[in-house]
């Protein structure tokens, strides 16, 4: 039976591949150097932007946006240009990747807001560090220089925090929503839908949290929000409060 070929629109996307057999896939410095330097060139050539990534072992997850629907043509010049690299270097010639990658098309702000936690907290999860900051092939590192790599200049937390770097990092450290995360291992193949990712209404969201009596009516709000599919980013903000304080309103209300 041939294969379904992949519906694609413009859109976020949370992208994994791994290496055939669950390999190894960067051996050395120079293979996650080689990998970063193919990403964003090929990420120039096609208008992608890149949001956030982690180079694992045998693996790697990329959150992406594209504006065309080109998102195969560039994961082809992607994986088949390192695979060439990486099997001229060590000598080896046979399939690199395990299969096609895998995409997930980012529906809502909520997802891609875990999404940004997931795939930074990715090496502290598998015990490879102990601070997200010791981990040099993601892009989180990056966010706290001066100077910021072109491929990462568009990036989500760039433009919306422009430097905040204990913001950042309060954000990136936060705990995952579990409840969120279950909903995208469930999504094991591309969603063939309509892009309906929506920018949330703020207006709306700080009309819903505003004029408050008391703090228990606040958190109610909270939760209202939140279950309406605001993130707690976006709810914090509004607020003027942190994001972790926003989770503990959240957590405590689930019991």
């Amino acid at each position: 039976m041939p294969r379904r070929p992949r519906i694609e629109i413009a859109g976020y996307y949370h992208i994994i591949n791994r290496g055939v057999e669950q390999r190894v896939i960067f051996k050395e410095a120079s293979d996650y150097e080689q990998f970063e330097e193919l990403m964003c060139f090929y990420m120039q050539s096609y208008g992608i932007t890149l949001h956030n990534y982690s180079l694992m072992t045998n693996h790697y997850h990329l959150l992406i946006e594209t504006s065309t629907d080109n998102l195969s043509k560039f994961m082809r010049q992607l994986n088949m240009n390192y695979a060439i690299y990486f099997n001229k270097k060590y000598k080896r010639v046979g399939h690199l990747w395990q299969g096609r990658f895998k995409s997930w098309f980012v529906t809502d702000e909520a997802y891609l807001y875990t999404l940004m936690l997931y795939i930074e907290q990715n090496p502290l999860k598998a015990n490879m560090v102990k601070t997200l900051e010791e981990y040099p092939y993601s892009s989180y590192h990056y966010f706290f220089k001066k100077e910021i790599p072109q491929c990462l200049q568009q990036a989500w937390i760039v433009q919306n925090h422009r430097g905040d770097h204990q913001a950042i990092e309060a954000m990136l450290n936060s705990a995952v929503d579990i409840s969120v995360l279950q909903e995208l291992k469930k999504a094991s193949s591309l969603i063939e839908a309509p892009n309906i990712a929506k920018k949330p209404n703020i207006a709306k969201l700080r009309k819903m949290l505003t004029n408050t009596k008391d703090l228990q009516e606040r958190n109610r709000k909270i939760v209202k929000a939140y279950e309406q599919g605001y993130s707690q980013h976006i709810i914090a903000k509004v607020l003027g409060i942190s994001q972790p304080a926003v989770f503990g309103v959240i957590k405590r209300s689930r019991g």
